[in-house]
């Protein structure tokens, strides 16, 4: 391998100093670097490698593909470019070769001509579930805004009819003189012989079918199973761009157009749609006019008394992404809410298949705790009459808002009423919650086009004041915070607004918008998202929008204040140096492989410091209005008391220290960076257990993981964060000891390969949590608090995979009791996941089979999902076999990323993934090139790998590939393989 440590070129074993205080949990690790030689085809690469500046100039120029990552779910390039060759502009290693740089792209390229605008949508579809098929007719009025003689708009997988156009200026109805169909850009183009006058308005028709296909994208089937029966609905996904495979259309959010749907079924179904139905009735010849365009006419010509026609309301100006329309057998249930700005009764409603409606209730209940919160939040009435959720057997995405028809995944929203675990309940309200501010984010108010997308994605609470007893807040430290900064890290991340043909992605928005609220203050930040809201309402927005809402509410400078977090790369990380009168702050960006190169560190952030110390009576005090605006600043403080900088882990930045404790020794690594010693940082977490300590709940969370981070990227040792981890162990917060078992399994899968360093890591973990699992037991009680069930669905999941005997056979004889009597009474929901994979981790044939019965029967998607996950964790190499074949045959699309988890949570499968992915690469790409999924497939499938042989390998199979539609995923895999290589590398680990 190629060292860029000063490792001898030879193995190195070195002991782990813990730096414990005396009374300490020890656990003695030593860390063994082996050197991986470097294969041949590292010379083959070599006239690859392009320089960092080459490929800021093809970002810049957007040679084709600057793809993004959707916050709440994982997302897709879905533009197919022109030129096929430049197919990695943001991977340096894979990019063409430095030459003439390409010619720019311009918006034209992937944005419709503007000589039109459409108004209104009059759409009929009329769905056959028995065929598989659907047959449609669309009349769109249109704005002239410059003479005409083409209409090009978007169309994909349609077999479209011929056109024709009536002009109110030219009074004559015109069919199409020519057609073009750009399959590429998924456009069509209408030509006319006579031109449409600018100014005057003009309605387009067109009729069309398509196939109803598994592609879980724009209008598709779904399948399930009832008494042994497979039967099929139809429903539509259509962000980002995909309403263009149900209807030809304009499909660009700033398009905003109302629409009148109307759906043909047979009349047995369901019919659903945005709005509410205004009329359904079974078909007669009679409601056939005379006079309708013939492709119209023949949609109702084939129809008899077993069908029925189902007219919805009129929709607001909206965006196509968020339209929706469903057809199939479903049942329901439905509760009203009133209110409190208009006092309108709301109906709401969810829709399931007969075999699971009966667990959809609490997500139901959730949706009208949620709705009139929101409408008192942003001040803005709820403009629909109804809100209904559909929950789908096949869905690609987690949810999706569609205003007014909201639907998503199984997971998302179903629960057995008599068995849920708090995971999973906490889960379908962070969901349903998420997408019903939508409705407001997103829907009232939509993002111009598709590189401001964070506007609809991260303006939202999570079900806000509902659930107070599972402090959302603290915990979105780990679930959102920790992984956005994760990401941004690397040196693959990129602006949070940044020019794109199509939706692609944010990382850390939502963080960006949680520090700004603290800065200014809840109630005001909720202020200005009102006005924001009122001023651009059923309108389109852009990013100073919102920050002149928020601007206009504080008095700030919100738009200067905020510029550089949204339009620059990366995040910085503070280093702190104590002064005779306060401290001085540096700022510099935080790589997760090390201090950054002066290229790639020029951002000078606005940095909230949030700064907390304590009074006379040692109470905290805060302060909120102390910014770091320049690379380095001095800020008057008495440091002889306790203080932090970013409390409440609310900032967007690292920290290279944590706090003093009335002493001023400091160990000095280097110039620009000042870390405490191991005796210092234990003073520190011995400061932070205390229950009267001035770090709140959050503040504690975040140290954790800073401390981590830190050491991964360099900036401290390994024993400093373990040593605050050690701090932290008489702890009782359940969020806490969610950090601390993330960072440390964090630590494992980067040595997975390293067995003498992973051992000693678990001893850590059995030491740190068996002790819970024997004071908190294993069974849960409807007494229990929700800090507590979480805690020890924690603690026995981490003593389990860290190996210890006592656990993982009590955890086994539950499982084999279930095998032999069929009864599941012993397996609590919250440990079924742990349960079964430990089961089959330590089993055999019989352990894996009955996994698989789990899932063909399953009767909640949690158990389903957690059978799936358990296939993954065998060690055995046949059952492992089993288990892709399994993947390849008879696994569902949507399921595929479950198989992959947990094989991919397997250090026994992991290379076996990765060769599966690299060998059935072209089955995979053609069986989710349309779909969310193949970037987490690429993400899964290589992300665990950490040696410079994984890398090259990677690189070289990819070189050939149009990595187009997961570029940005392959980018942070790249980027994650060489910070894990750089930590296992680094000297300072070992001391």
């Amino acid at each position: 391998m190629l060292l860029t440590s000063t490792l001898p070129q030879q193995g190195l074993t070195r002991r782990w100093l813990s730096g414990f205080v005396p009374g300490s949990v020890r656990a003695r690790i030593y860390l063994h670097a082996c050197p991986t030689p470097v294969p041949d085809s590292a010379s083959r690469l070599g006239n690859i490698v392009q320089t960092r500046r080459y490929h800021k100039v093809i970002r810049q120029q957007k040679a084709q593909s600057v793809t993004r990552d959707i916050y709440r779910f994982p997302t897709s390039h879905r533009f197919r470019v022109k030129n096929p060759v430049r197919y990695c502009s943001t991977i340096p290693e894979m990019a063409t070769p430095p030459g003439p740089p390409a010619a720019a792209t311009s918006d034209e390229e992937y944005r419709l001509p503007t000589d039109v605008k459409p108004l209104h949508y009059d759409v009929t579809i009329k769905t056959d579930l028995e065929k598989l098929e659907f047959e449609g007719f669309v009349n769109i009025s249109l704005d002239v805004r410059r003479e005409t003689s083409s209409i090009t708009l978007n169309a994909t997988a349609l077999e479209l009819g011929k056109a024709s156009i009536y002009s109110d200026a030219l009074k004559v109805e015109q069919e199409q003189s020519g057609q073009t169909l750009n399959n590429d850009a998924q456009r069509v183009t209408y030509l006319f012989s006579k031109a449409l006058p600018a100014g005057s308005m003009a309605q387009l028709k067109i009729g069309f079918s398509g196939k109803l296909t598994g592609s879980m994208t724009g209008y598709y089937k779904s399948l399930y199973e009832v008494d042994g029966r497979k039967k099929a609905y139809a429903l539509t996904q259509f962000e980002p761009t995909d309403a263009r495979r149900a209807f030809p259309c304009w499909d660009e959010p700033l398009l905003k157009a109302t629409f009148a749907i109307t759906l043909i079924s047979r009349a047995d179904t369901v019919n659903l749609s945005n709005m509410p139905a205004i009329s359904e009735e079974v078909y007669s010849p009679a409601a056939a006019k005379s006079n309708e365009h013939p492709d119209l006419a023949k949609l109702y010509s084939s129809l008899n008394n077993t069908w029925k026609i189902t007219q919805f309301q009129t929709t607001p100006p909206m965006s196509t992404y968020i339209v929706a329309f469903a057809n199939g057998h479903f049942e329901h249930l439905e509760k009203s809410v009133t209110m409190p700005l208009s006092g309108k009764t709301i109906p709401l409603k969810i829709y399931a298949t007969v075999d699971v409606i009966h667990q959809a209730q609490f997500a139901l209940d959730v949706k009208a705790s949620v709705l009139p919160l929101y409408e008192r939040i942003f001040d803005v009435e709820f403009p629909l009459p109804k809100l209904d959720t559909l929950v789908a057997t096949d869905f690609d995405a987690g949810a999706m808002e569609n205003w007014g028809l909201i639907t998503g995944r199984t997971n998302a929203f179903l629960l057995d009423p008599q068995k849920a675990d708090l995971h999973a309940k906490k889960w379908v309200a962070a969901v349903q919650s998420h997408e019903v501010a939508h409705m407001w984010f997103g829907n009232i108010t939509t993002m111009e086009w598709w590189n401001y997308l964070y506007l609809n994605e991260d303006g939202r609470g999570h079900y806000p004041g509902v659930f107070p007893e599972w402090k959302v807040d603290s915990e979105f430290i780990t679930d959102h915070l920790n992984r956005a900064l994760s990401l941004d890290s690397k040196l693959s991340s990129h602006p949070i607004e940044v020019d794109c043909p199509d939706a692609n992605h944010i990382n850390q928005a939502a963080s960006i918008l949680r520090m700004l609220s603290n800065y200014v203050g809840e109630e005001l930040f909720l202020k200005g998202v009102s006005i924001y809201l009122k001023k651009k309402l059923y309108d389109n927005s852009v990013t100073k929008d919102l920050w002149e809402g928020i601007g206009a509410a504080t008095g700030k400078d919100i738009i200067g204040f905020m510029d550089h977090w949204i339009t620059k790369i990366g995040f910085p990380v503070l280093t702190v140096t104590e002064t005779p009168t306060g401290i001085t702050v540096r700022q510099d960006r935080f790589l997760e492989t090390g201090h950054a190169d002066p290229k790639d560190n020029e951002t000078i952030w606005n940095v909230p410091l949030s700064i907390v110390t304590a009074d006379k009576d040692g109470k905290p005090v805060l302060n909120k209005e102390a910014v770091l605006g320049a690379r380095e600043q001095t800020f008057e403080l008495n440091t002889s008391k306790p203080f932090k900088l970013n409390a409440g882990t609310v900032g967007v930045c690292g920290l290279s220290f944590f706090v003093v404790l009335n002493e001023h020794k400091l160990n000095h690594i280097c110039p620009d960076r000042v870390l405490y010693t191991p005796e210092r940082l234990s003073k520190i977490a011995e400061e932070a257990s205390k229950e009267d300590s001035i770090f709140s709940l959050n503040d504690r969370i975040g140290l954790v993981h800073d401390a981590m981070a830190l050491s991964k990227a360099g900036f401290a040792k390994l024993s400093s964060a373990l040593t605050v981890i050690d701090g932290l162990k008489n702890e009782k917060e359940y969020l806490v000891w969610s950090g601390i078992s993330e960072s440390l399994s964090g630590l494992v899968s980067i040595w997975w390969e390293h067995p003498q360093i992973t051992e000693q890591l678990n001893a850590l973990r059995r030491a740190l949590f068996v002790p819970l699992v024997d004071k908190l037991g294993y069974e849960y009680s409807a007494t229990d608090s929700v800090d507590t069930s979480l805690l020890r669905t924690c603690a026995i999941s981490q003593a389990a995979v860290a190996k210890d005997e006592g656990v993982i056979r009590e955890l086994r004889s539950r499982f084999v009791h279930f095998m032999k009597t069929g009864d599941d009474s012993r397996i609590p929901a919250d440990l079924q996941r742990v349960i079964f994979a430990v089961a089959v981790r330590h089993g055999g044939k019989a352990e894996f089979d009955a996994a698989v019965n789990i899932h063909d029967n399953a009767k909640t998607p949690t158990e389903r999902i957690a059978a799936m996950q358990a296939m993954g964790a065998a060690e055995d190499p046949e059952l492992l076999k089993e288990t892709f074949r399994f993947i390849s045959t008879k696994a569902r699309d949507q399921d595929v990323v479950y198989f992959f988890r947990g094989l991919s949570s397997n250090p026994k499968a992991r290379r076996l993934l990765a060769r599966y992915f690299k060998e059935e690469y072209d089955i995979l790409y053609k069986r989710f090139e349309a779909t969310f999924t193949l970037k987490s497939l690429v993400e899964l499938s290589m992300g665990t790998l950490s040696t410079e042989k994984d890398r090259l390998e990677i690189v070289e199979f990819f070189q050939d590939k149009d990595t187009s539609k997961y570029n940005q995923g392959l980018a942070q895999v790249l980027d994650g393989i060489r910070a894990r290589i750089a930590y296992i590398e680094r000297p300072a680990v070992y001391e």
